[in-house]
């Protein structure tokens, strides 16, 4: 019965382990909640992710300034989790503190029943009088990696390591990041601000595990021309939540001016089929009515 529990995270965290061995380049659905999430599976997506940008707006309203805690992630990583059969992974940014803390990062988001996460080398949150965004020092970075690892307690639960260091200290800093990352043992890497070709060449022929992308142009996002290169994933952006929230704003301005139009007829159905109405009707005549609970 779906959405019953997190029995099948360790068969899903299998599936996304299938994935990133495979030959294919996917696009995976960025989802943020699980109506979305149910959407994604419905249109056959075999892979979903939540942006660390995008949980920040869907829990607190606010911009990607990394104010949202652990515990406000893993939560809503677990209502996720827990109505869909995607693998689903997400953006846990620098692991919420030191090595210490990307252990306690990585413990929280495993037991809410993810099928792996991405740390990330960035420095953050910003400092005071910070400019931009650099990563981490080297020996930090290879300790977050290693603390990440260590702390989970099912192996197939993917470790990703994240860097942004090609758009911040250049490629060749980059190329020494993934090489260190893949000694301390990552299952993946995911880079992002890379603006070429050549960039994404260089990368790729210097991964020994699969590789995942984000942030790249749209000329570059060519599904074909990326799998042979081993590049397992891209992120394509985060519109699916925007555009919630335009239509949202659109319905309620026109509630307010009184012009709101009919609902759509496949509206109702839709919600019916992503909430599981039948189901829950299902179970409400097993479980809450005499024939059923005498059966």
């Amino acid at each position: 019965m779906p959405g019953v529990a997190l029995k099948d995270a360790g068969a899903r965290r299998r599936a996304f382990r299938a994935l990133l061995a495979g030959d294919t380049c996917l696009f995976p659905a960025s989802i943020y909640d699980p109506l979305s999430a149910r959407a994604a599976e419905e249109l056959g997506f075999e892979l979903a992710f939540m942006a660390g940008s995008v949980a920040s707006l869907v829990i607190l309203g606010a911009p990607d300034l990394v104010v949202v805690t652990l515990s406000e992630l893993a939560e809503q990583a677990r209502r996720i989790a827990r109505a869909t059969t995607l693998p689903f992974f997400l953006d846990a940014d620098h692991g919420f503190g030191n090595a210490l803390s990307v252990m306690r990062t990585v413990q929280e988001l495993e037991a809410a029943g993810l099928a792996g996460l991405t740390i990330e080398d960035t420095a953050l949150p910003a400092g005071f009088d910070q400019k931009g965004s650099g990563p981490h020092g080297l020996a930090e970075s290879i300790g977050k990696m290693k603390a990440a690892l260590a702390a989970r307690s099912d192996p197939d639960f993917v470790i990703i390591g994240r860097s942004g260091a090609a758009a911040s200290t250049g490629l060749a800093d980059c190329l020494t990041r993934v090489a260190a990352f893949q000694d301390a043992g990552v299952d993946a890497i995911f880079l992002s601000g890379l603006k070429t070709r050549a960039e994404i060449e260089a990368c790729a022929s210097a991964c020994r595990v699969p590789l995942l992308l984000g942030a790249l142009p749209a000329a570059l996002c060519d599904a074909q021309a990326l799998a042979p290169l081993g590049v397992r994933a891209v992120i394509t952006g985060h519109r699916p939540h925007s555009a919630a929230v335009r239509a949202t704003y659109e319905t309620l301005r026109d509630t307010r001016a009184g012009t709101l139009h009919q609902q759509p007829a496949d509206e109702a159905p839709m919600m019916d089929r992503l909430s599981r109405k039948e189901t829950y009707a299902a179970w409400s005549k097993a479980f809450l009515t005499s024939d059923g609970a005498a059966k």
